[in-house]
């Protein structure tokens, strides 16, 4: 589970960063709920994760958008089986191409857009990470489902937290930030992030 979560949380923080410095709103609006819940002269903590809801929010939308392993881990039926109208023979290795069911337009809004506030309120309710709804499953679905769920959330949204309370990011000057996607077991970006902080907390000592 560490080794398995180790490259996609990583691939996760650095896709939320690239989004947010896209999206200076969306950006602005977590390091004011980060202001509001922790401050700017102590750490956030792992406590304050659940009052943290806007950034969960952009974890969501994050790994709609850019979701860690594009076509899951592959399935093997025990039994001949019909999917769809479609015959699957038994030991068919199967591949879920979750990437392109997170990006369906006939479910989505604007889903080439990052948009944390489509988690929200009483539609936002439905998206969980169970695996029950076919159009939303970043951590699969079913026995076989992600058993790093609660490790992936955490880790990331504390990560994040991290960064955006202690520093503000800007990108080098004369850049352009590229989003194309390395397409390979894990989705990557092609081209690494690189950003410059700004510290921003109140207390020279917390960066020690």
């Amino acid at each position: 589970m560490v080794v398995g979560g180790t490259e996609t949380i990583s691939n996760t923080v650095e896709w939320a960063m690239a989004e947010m410095i896209l999206n200076p709103r969306i950006l602005e609006k977590v390091q004011q709920e980060l202001d509001q819940v922790v401050g700017r002269d102590s750490l956030v903590e792992e406590s304050h994760i659940g009052q943290l809801h806007y950034l969960r929010l952009v974890f969501k939308e994050t790994i709609r958008l850019h979701t860690p392993l594009p076509l899951m881990v592959p399935h093997c039926p025990s039994s001949t089986s019909t999917i769809g109208g479609y015959r699957v023979p038994k030991g068919t290795r199967v591949f879920v191409n979750v990437w392109a069911i997170h990006r369906n337009p006939r479910v989505w809004k604007a889903p080439q857009e990052f948009i944390p506030e489509r988690f929200s309120g009483d539609d936002g309710q439905k998206w969980d990470f169970s695996g029950k709804e076919f159009d939303y499953f970043p951590f699969g679905s079913g026995r076989r489902m992600c058993a790093g769920i609660a490790m992936a959330e955490r880790m990331t949204i504390y990560s994040l937290a991290l960064l955006l309370q202690a520093f503000d990011w800007k990108l080098p000057e004369g850049t352009q930030l590229d989003m194309d996607e390395k397409f390979g077991v894990v989705m990557k970006k092609a081209k690494p992030l690189v950003v410059i902080p700004t510290p921003r907390l109140t207390k020279p000592e917390l960066y020690s």
